[in-house]
């Protein structure tokens, strides 16, 4: 008996390149896109999807985006129901803290410079056209867009604890700030937000902020018995 020819047969559902375009498909990426971020011809992208479909019996990339299969090696494997005992849901559900903020750039190694060394930001790590920051345990996730003109993005409000100092010191490093520090608001129990806005390099706005609890005034001078 002849040896059996080709691949030998993978022991997952998938094969690891279906597993990556699938999982970008779940990620709201297009086939260019695809291709681009993991260095394929967007054809390929196309053989992987349609075997990808075909073994999984599903009509579109739309029901793939709904699909939720995890590799068998995967630890989140070890959580499927489908291949345990099923999960105890809780009643009292909490999202927990925030884990992630994203921004787009034009460029991001210039964006990578500017957000480690000019900001400070531990930079975490980079893979193709995706970088990450830590932000006190939020992760800055920074992207590079295609388009020339890259759209809004929320304020990211960084934490200091001395404002006036940072001002000082990101000033010398050279960014421009709109205005000098100011006092937003204070509470009733004399808590003070303060706030300066200052722009990336693609021109958005970022700001550092922080509380000031304000102290006990000055003691009152007391007259010197001698006097």
């Amino acid at each position: 008996m002849g040896k059996q020819r080709g691949r030998p047969r993978h022991p997952d559902v998938l094969t690891p390149a279906e597993w990556q375009v699938a999982d970008a498909v779940r990620h709201g990426l297009g086939n260019r896109q695809i291709a681009r971020r993991r260095g394929i011809s967007p054809d390929a992208v196309k053989f992987h999807l349609a075997n990808t479909l075909a073994k999984l019996g599903l009509a579109d990339r739309g029901e793939l985006r709904r699909w939720c299969g995890v590799p068998s090696d995967s630890a989140l494997a070890q959580r499927d129901p489908r291949r345990g005992p099923p999960a105890t849901m809780s009643p009292d559900l909490r999202l927990g803290p925030l884990g992630q903020v994203s921004r787009h750039v034009r460029d991001l190694p210039r964006a990578v410079h500017w957000y480690g060394e000019i900001l400070g930001l531990p930079h975490l790590y980079t893979y193709g056209d995706l970088a990450f920051f830590d932000c006190g345990g939020v992760r800055l996730f920074l992207s590079a867009s295609a388009d020339e003109v890259v759209a809004p993005d929320s304020v990211l409000y960084f934490r200091v604890p001395d404002i006036r100092l940072a001002y000082e010191q990101l000033g010398s490093r050279g960014v421009e700030f709109s205005g000098a520090p100011h006092m937003i608001f204070r509470h009733e129990s004399g808590l003070e937000e303060w706030m300066a806005f200052f722009v990336d390099p693609d021109g958005r706005p970022l700001a550092i902020m922080a509380q000031v609890q304000a102290g006990p005034g000055p003691e009152p001078a007391t007259a010197d018995p001698a006097d």
